[in-house]
């Protein structure tokens, strides 16, 4: 079969496994032709690492014909305009979470990408995961009976601990709901379908962070969005949903999603992972029951939705994380902020098809 290739935009510290999984286990569909970033120092180490022809600047590779997508991974303030050259260049192009840091800004992507008869798919796909898939697969067998609730709880003291370039987690486009938020809701979106509506409440607990991981250690960082948000999620089915993001816990360890049926409840794994464990609890049982995780893609495969954008253009079929989930997953996050500043309800004005089950061994 023929390989797409593609390019890659933003090589910082989430371009590592992007990198090699495009390069070993989705190199049958997926070429990397060359790489970029604002530093081109960083660009050519990770170029060698992964023996990647070319490093080019950011113009230099929107303009080589040969490449048919381009992987925006770069920080969330630079994905507007990233996109928008890319699909003004004639590229697909995939992008890192969240699609854009407004509701304008990822509508005016999305428009341009059907302006120009393009696709855009997006971050995260880790829904497409084992984990998250066989859960999947036991929703729509019945196993629960209709869901009816859900719980999705994401929590940590945020990042400044570990990465070494923590400020942009605390601007604009950032913070839990919009740095790891959408792992939970694109998972929901996958088992339960699209939201219609929001309440939400959220707080800044800390107005300023004190980096701890190197090279900044001891830098302060002054806090500009909500690092703790509440919220509950309409879901149009008529499920209700309980949603909690935040950077102010310590050591939290509730499950991270639970899925509540008429007939049982399911336990969903990490969604930021693709892995298992999944556990069901069924009607007059005596406990939870570990469901094995047979499917591929069970270990980290950051790309996948990549593959899974280059398969379509090959065979003509539909992709999975695509322009109009990735919306949604924005829209409802926006519209979580809205209710928060309001202190009313938000009624979501997008929608999306649940994207197709996915059978882990083939892209059809």
């Amino acid at each position: 079969m023929k390989k797409v290739k593609i390019g890659v935009i933003g090589c910082g510290t989430i371009s590592a496994i992007y990198l090699k999984n495009f390069t070993t286990i989705f190199n049958n569909l997926l070429e990397v032709a060359a790489c970029s970033d604002i530093n081109l120092e960083t660009a050519k180490e990770k170029a060698e690492k992964f023996n990647i022809p070319k490093v080019c600047s950011v113009e230099q590779l929107l303009a080589d014909p040969e490449i048919e997508i381009i992987a925006n991974l770069t920080n969330p303030k630079s994905h507007y305009d990233i996109c928008v050259a890319a699909l003004e260049a004639g590229k697909h192009v995939y992008v890192e979470k969240p699609l854009s840091v407004t509701r304008e800004s990822g509508m005016k992507i999305v428009e341009k990408a059907r302006e120009n008869g393009l696709l855009v798919g997006g971050a995260p796909d880790t829904f497409m995961g084992a984990g998250i898939q066989t859960c999947r697969r036991l929703i729509d067998s019945g196993a629960i009976g209709e869901p009816v609730a859900v719980t999705a709880f994401r929590a940590t003291h945020g990042p400044e601990d570990w990465h070494p370039n923590p400020d942009f987690y605390y601007k604009t486009g950032g913070g839990p709901l919009f740095d790891v938020g959408p792992y939970d809701l694109t998972a929901l979106v996958n088992l339960i379908g699209p939201v219609s509506k929001v309440q939400s409440s959220a707080s800044i607990t800390f107005p300023t962070r004190t980096i701890t991981s190197k090279p900044k250690f001891g830098q302060a960082i002054d806090v500009e969005v909500p690092t703790h948000v509440t919220s509950i999620l309409t879901f149009e089915n008529g499920a209700v949903g309980t949603f909690i993001t935040s950077f102010d816990m310590w050591t939290p360890q509730p499950p991270f999603i639970e899925v509540y049926g008429t007939e049982g409840s399911l336990r969903v794994p990490d969604a930021n992972t693709f892995g298992g464990p999944v556990y069901i609890f069924k009607k007059g049982a005596s406990g939870w029951e570990e469901v094995p995780v047979t499917q591929n893609y069970n270990q980290d495969s950051r790309g996948l939705g990549v593959a899974d954008m280059a398969f379509p253009l090959l065979t003509g079929s539909k992709q999975r994380a695509g322009s109009d989930l990735l919306f949604h997953v924005l829209d409802v996050m926006q519209s979580i902020v809205e209710s928060s500043e309001k202190q009313s309800s938000c009624p979501l004005t997008s929608s999306c098809e649940r994207p197709r089950a996915f059978d882990g061994i083939t892209f059809g």
